[in-house]
C-alpha cells in the first residue's frame, strides 16, 4: 500500500508535574487519508494505554497474534507484553497512557486482568472515572492546546483512590527506567519489599512477573538505541545486558512476534512520529540522551 495521499500529524502534550507519576503524555493523532484506505502499524509492548477517537471510525487492533478486529471509540489496551498491531483509518484520536501508579490509582481492577488485551472504557465498570474523558474530548469547536487543558483539569479535579503500597509502586515503576537494575534482587531493594511481596506488587500493579518486566524493559532499551541510531544496526544497539545476538533475537521474537530484520524492514508511518517520546516515558530512554530537537517541546 502506497501512502502518497496521507498525512499524519501528531501533537504531544506534556502533562503537570502532579500528574506525571501516573499518566504519559497526552498525544493527539490526526489521520488525512482517502476514506477507506487503512494506515498499519505495529507498536511495541507498553503500559496501559487510553485512545479515544473524536472523528472517524476507531481503530482495529490486535495484540498479538490474530486477526486485527474493530476496536471501540474509547478503547482501552492493558499493559503489554507483546506487540499491538493496528490499523487506523481517516480519523482524530486522543492518546493518553497510565503508569502503573496511575492504574493503581484510578482504575479499579487488577493489572493482571488486563494484560495483554483491549477492553471498551465506555463500559468496563472500572474505567467508570475516566469514561467522560470520550465526550470532554469530543467537544466541537475547541482547539487542541485548549482541549488538552480541559483533559488536565479533569484529571485534576478527579479525586483517585489512595493506594496503600503507592510508594512502593513508584519505587520499581522508577528502577524498571534504571539500566543498573538487571535482577529481582535489585528491585526488591529498591522497593523495600521481600520476593513474594515484589511478586504480588508486580503482577497486581504492572501486569506481570518481575522478571519479565526486567526483560522488557531490556529489550526496550536495545529497541530505543536502534531507533536513535537510524535502524541501521541491530548489533550496535543491544542492551549490555543481553548475552549475545542470539538472545536478543529469541526475546525480540517473544515480544514483538517477528524477528527483529522483519520489523526494520516493515513501514512504521505513525509509530515512526512518537516512538522517541514513548520509549522515553517507558523508561527505555532519559530525555537527556536525546538530541536536543526531541528534547522539548511538540514531536509533531
Amino acid at each position: 500500500m502506497t501512502h502518497d495521499a496521507v498525512a499524519i500529524d501528531v501533537l504531544h502534550f506534556a502533562l503537570s508535574e502532579p500528574l506525571r507519576p501516573y499518566f504519559t503524555a497526552l498525544y493527539l493523532f490526526t489521520i488525512t487519508c482517502p476514506p477507506g484506505e487503512l494506515i498499519e502499524d505495529t507498536l511495541h509492548p507498553e503500559w496501559a494505554t487510553m485512545r479515544l477517537t473524536v472523528r472517524g471510525p476507531p481503530p482495529i487492533a490486535c495484540v498479538g497474534a490474530g486477526a486485527l478486529e474493530p476496536k471501540w471509540p474509547f478503547v482501552v489496551s492493558g499493559p503489554t507484553s507483546k506487540a499491538i498491531r493496528f490499523g487506523l483509518q481517516q480519523s482524530q484520536i486522543w492518546g493518553l497512557g497510565l503508569q502503573p501508579a496511575g492504574l493503581a490509582r484510578y482504575v479499579p481492577i487488577r493489572a493482571s486482568d488486563i494484560a495483554d488485551t483491549t477492553i471498551e472504557g465506555s463500559t468496563h465498570p472500572a474505567f467508570a472515572s475516566l469514561a467522560p474523558l470520550l465526550a470532554i474530548a469530543g467537544e466541537q469547536g475547541v482547539g487542541p492546546e485548549q482541549m488538552a487543558e480541559r483533559i488536565e483539569r479533569y484529571l485534576l479535579a478527579h479525586k483517585p483512590v489512595r493506594v496503600r503500597q503507592e510508594g512502593a509502586i513508584l519505587a520499581v515503576q522508577t528502577a524498571l527506567g534504571d539500566q543498573e537494575v538487571a535482577s529481582v534482587d535489585e528491585l526488591c531493594a529498591r522497593a523495600g519489599v521481600g520476593r513474594r511481596s515484589l511478586e504480588r506488587l508486580c503482577c497486581r500493579y504492572f501486569g506481570f512477573p518481575p522478571k519479565l518486566l526486567l526483560r522488557r524493559q531490556r529489550f526496550l532499551r536495545s529497541l530505543a538505541q536502534f531507533t536513535l541510531h537510524g535502524r541501521e544496526n541491530w548489533s550496535r544497539s543491544l542492551d549490555e545486558q543481553y548475552h549475545d545476538h542470539a538472545h536478543f533475537v529469541h526475546e525480540f521474537r517473544e515480544f514483538m512476534g517477528m524477528a527483529p530484520t522483519e520489523y526494520a524492514a516493515m513501514p512504521h508511518p505513525i509509530l515512526d512520529r512518537i516512538i522517541v517520546q514513548r520509549l522515553v516515558e517507558h523508561g527505555a530512554l532519559s530525555q537527556t540522551n536525546l538530541p536536543t530537537l526531541l528534547r522539548y517541546g511538540n514531536i509533531a
